[in-house]
């Protein structure tokens, strides 16, 4: 019996497969959800099948563009549903592959501290500075996808990045180091040494916690190592059993899968800076965690 040859996708349909992960990168950079992002592809494709490709010149940039305003549109109907949220709101956690880790600029795009220094833009800033720092695309461009002249977005592409300078986290830390504190925070958690976690704890230390109204988590930011070193005491009973930490990659940097009953039910990320833990972010909500089941593919 004759095999049946493999079948080779449309032009659409290809040049749609071709940029899918660089697609869904710059929505859920403009999100901070999994879940939105891949609501936006689907949005993105249909107004992509139904384009004539021969007015096409730039099919990459063609896409951005549909992604874009496709986000953006989102992205301002999430602020208002994210004024009603339960507690505080964390990015939805991705699985991410090595490759990730080793493009440096990609993973602090996508880091949780970034993504969260991203929540205080408005929707055309986030939308402009991810687009410009980020993906590199050429402000004319920009201009097409927000719907502003290039000069206005020269403008909004300033403030941003002053906006995020002033927000960012100033050192770069090396994989290395974020891996020696997520262990040694590991360490003193499955042993229930709280002298050894406030040891690790940076003065400052913020903890947010996302349960969403769901489950339990704190309902306010928690600021001061002493504060959050009693925040965590009353969790080491629960998440000192052996094998229930489990180190994982999740986007582009160390951080920790606490698991019950081989479940995932919370994802521990850490910011480290001189050696210190400066940010504790703890996601509990069971519908923000489904991309910690296989690794998700992002690309710039």
């Amino acid at each position: 019996m004759a095999s049946t040859p493999p079948t080779t996708p449309d032009p659409a349909t290809g040049a749609f497969l071709a940029h899918r992960n660089l697609l869904f990168t710059v929505a859920y950079e403009m999100l901070g959800s999994a879940a939105d992002a891949e609501d936006i592809l689907q949005e993105t494709w249909l107004r992509w099948a139904g384009v004539d490709l021969e007015i096409v010149h730039d099919q990459r940039a063609y896409l951005v563009r549909i992604t874009t305003r496709q986000a953006l549109a989102r992205l301002r109907a999430l602020g208002r549903r994210k004024e009603t949220y339960i507690g505080p709101w964390l990015p939805e956690p991705l699985l991410t592959a090595p490759d990730v880790a080793e493009d440096v600029e990609l993973a602090d795009s996508v880091s949780m501290a970034m993504l969260l220094v991203l929540e205080t833009l408005t929707p055309a800033e986030r939308a402009v500075f991810v687009l410009r720092e980020v993906f590199d695309v050429p402000y004319d461009e920009i201009a097409k996808a927000v719907g502003k002249s290039p000069a206005a977005v020269r403008q909004i592409a300033h403030r941003a990045r002053e906006h995020v300078a002033a927000r960012r986290p100033r050192e770069v830390v090396s994989p290395a180091e974020s891996r020696a504190a997520l262990h040694a925070f590991q360490r003193a958690a499955e042993t229930g040494d709280l002298q050894n976690l406030l040891d690790i704890l940076a003065p400052d230390v913020v903890f947010l916690g996302d349960g969403g109204g769901v489950v339990q988590a704190a309902r306010a930011p928690i600021v001061g190592a002493a504060k959050v070193g009693r925040v965590l005491a009353l969790g080491l009973p629960a998440i000192g059993t052996p094998g229930s930490l489990q180190p994982v990659q999740v986007n582009g940097y160390p951080a920790l899968a606490f698991r019950v009953e081989g479940e995932i039910d919370t994802v521990i990320v850490l910011h480290v800076a001189n050696g210190l833990i400066t940010g504790l972010y703890a996601v509990r909500n069971p519908a923000k965690l489904s991309r910690m089941d296989q690794e998700t593919a992002l690309s710039r």
